[in-house]
């Protein structure tokens, strides 16, 4: 397959004030579009050129393993996140939080701990487990739920250049501002959605 990078599904201004445009062009930019020039150079005309970025993770360590699960993850991340973002999920998605992880408001406890609480990078995520049942993950460095079959219905990086540009050192303040003003619940409903009719 021929990789690229898919464009931003929003303007770069369009998540201010909780993530500058700053922010998005030196997070997308440079960091999102250096691992997709990495993984090319990787795996050059090699047969691994023809396979799906899913395909990848799952099958591939070291490098190659490590580009290719950070280029998903950013595009996945990307997604993650509306304008006018935040609020609750609806329908399905929310009984199945009330249902898994004991309410709405715990599921926000339990993913802000997990995201606060990764040690240096990393990554929290909202996902289904082989199990059918809802959890909140946390995976370090370019680790995903890919690897595990579960499947992730929606992310937030904490490697320090997603958010240090406008929160420095305060990632908790970070992660409260994804919750309540940008996390894109819709995203998460289709996830949600296509993972139960598998």
């Amino acid at each position: 397959m021929k990789f690229d990078l898919p464009p931003l599904p929003y303007a770069k201004t369009a998540l201010e004030p909780y993530l500058s445009a700053r922010t998005l062009e030196l997070h997308y930019e440079k960091h999102h579009r250096g691992y997709l020039t990495k993984l090319q150079k990787a795996i050059g005309n090699t047969p691994r050129a023809e396979e799906n970025l899913t395909e990848i993770i799952r099958t591939s360590d070291g490098p190659v393993f490590n580009f290719a699960a950070q280029v998903w993850n950013h595009g996945f991340y990307w997604e993650s996140m509306t304008p006018g973002g935040g609020g609750k999920p609806s329908g399905d998605l929310l009984a199945a939080i009330e249902r898994d992880l004991g309410g709405f408001a715990d599921f926000k406890q339990r993913f802000a701990e997990a995201a606060s609480g990764e040690f240096g990078s990393g990554w929290a995520w909202l996902v289904v487990g082989a199990d059918h049942e809802l959890r909140v993950a946390s995976t370090h460095d370019a680790e995903d739920p890919l690897q595990t079959n579960a499947t992730p219905l929606l992310t937030i990086d904490v490697w320090e250049h997603a958010y240090y540009v406008d929160y420095q050192n305060e990632r908790e303040r970070y992660v409260s501002a994804f919750l309540d003003h940008l996390v894109n619940w819709e995203f998460a409903e289709a996830n949600f959605e296509r993972r139960k009719v598998r």
